[in-house]
């Protein structure tokens, strides 16, 4: 192989799955079990530490994934926050027609809710500002369309995958690298090249900290490019960081006494929650790498929690989890409310939140776009902070 991956083909035919999944149908082979109608499970029965909700994504490619399998999927839409315990997933069916792929539901949903909540927390923390993802360079490159649209509908407002267009129908964002002053060899030569080079639409946002102070090379910056720089990325190692704040601070205030108020200042560099809590009122805008790339993992996990036996549904599950397959009710800002599957809303004005996706196979309720569900989680988001 020349790369280590495994293909949507290859996926699909289930042999992307733990061993022990192959070795269960085997077994019930074995035992002459051909009929085990189930109700399976996906939660999340402990968020990352200080998580008190996490986001909900992925479910567009687990859909695709159990498309013409003979299953019903109720599920949350994508992009809704939820809780730990809450079912943000229910499957449907012969165990024995959809088990063997377990391990790649739940590898889907964990992946791509872990990215999404990360980015939904910095938004929500960042929220007017603008936030840039720029972590491709900390995944294998098979998983940048996944990772780009996993940080856009979170919150990102831009991301930098030169595929992210294609994709996700969203123009990608970015700066520009040091290499590009380093191949120059001079910072004002390399800016006036790039401003010559790039279309009318592309932002002007020089990187401010090759060579000099980021105050010399942003005045020299805005001398260079006047009203058409858009801003100025620092990009400061931490070997030469000291205190960002007070560096930021310097850059904002030269930048305003020779008139340059317009231009815009963007920070990155190992920017996590901490350091938007500390700059946001400073910045513009964050680019934002590895703590999206490589966030906290939002651990779902997938049980059996009825069985369909003498021609009901029973509550059947393992020690530590709830039986019986469940419903869960929005009654207000994220004030969530779990009942069993058919039973009736706690009140008028209480909506539930598993809708049906797959019925017997076929996707049965239209896809939203990535757009529409970023969309979404701002409503969500927004209706947080103001709660």
């Amino acid at each position: 192989m020349e790369f280590y991956i495994a293909d949507f083909k290859q996926i699909k035919e289930g042999k992307v799955t733990d061993i022990y999944f192959e070795r269960t149908l085997k077994t019930l082979e074995y035992l002459g079990i051909k009929e085990a109608k189930v109700r399976m499970e996906v939660h999340s029965y402990g968020l990352p530490k200080g998580y008190e909700w996490a986001l909900f994504t992925g479910l567009e490619e687990v859909l695709h994934l159990l498309e013409g399998v003979p299953v019903n999927v109720y599920a949350m839409p994508e992009g809704t926050l939820f809780k730990e315990i809450e079912p943000v997933m229910i499957i449907e069916g012969n165990y024995l027609d959809f088990g063997i792929y377990e391990t790649a539901f739940l590898g889907i949903l964990r992946h791509y809710s872990s990215i999404s909540t990360k980015a939904a927390r910095l938004k929500y923390l960042a929220m007017d500002k603008t936030l840039f993802f720029f972590g491709l360079r900390s995944l294998h490159p098979a998983l940048a369309p996944m990772a780009d649209r996993a940080a856009y509908i979170g919150g990102m407002d831009g991301v930098s995958g030169a595929m992210s267009e294609e994709y996700l129908g969203v123009d990608p964002s970015g700066t520009m690298p040091h290499a590009l002053m380093l191949v120059v060899g001079d910072n004002v030569k390399a800016w006036k090249a790039f401003d010559e080079a790039m279309a009318p639409e592309v932002p002007r946002i020089t990187l401010v900290d090759t060579f000099e102070d980021e105050r010399t090379e942003a005045l020299k910056a805005a001398t260079l490019l006047g009203k058409k720089l858009y801003g100025v990325r620092l990009d400061t190692p931490s070997s030469r960081r000291g205190n960002f704040r007070k560096i930021i601070q310097e850059v904002r205030w030269t930048l305003k006494i020779h008139g340059y108020d317009h231009v815009k200042i963007f920070a990155s560099g190992g920017i996590d929650e901490e350091d938007i809590i500390n700059l946001r009122d400073i910045v513009d805008g964050f680019g934002v790498g590895t703590s999206i790339a490589f966030p906290p993992s939002v651990d779902f996990s997938a049980d059996i929690v009825e069985k369909f036996v003498d021609g009901k549904w029973v509550p059947f599950t393992k020690r530590g989890k709830w039986p019986g397959a469940k419903q869960v009710y929005r009654c207000g800002k994220l004030n969530d409310i779990i009942t069993l599957m058919d039973q009736n809303p706690p009140t008028s004005d209480c909506k539930p939140l598993l809708q049906k996706y797959i019925e017997n196979g076929k996707i049965v309720k239209p896809l939203p776009s990535p757009k529409e569900i970023r969309d979404y989680v701002i409503k969500q988001l927004t209706e947080l902070q103001s709660s």
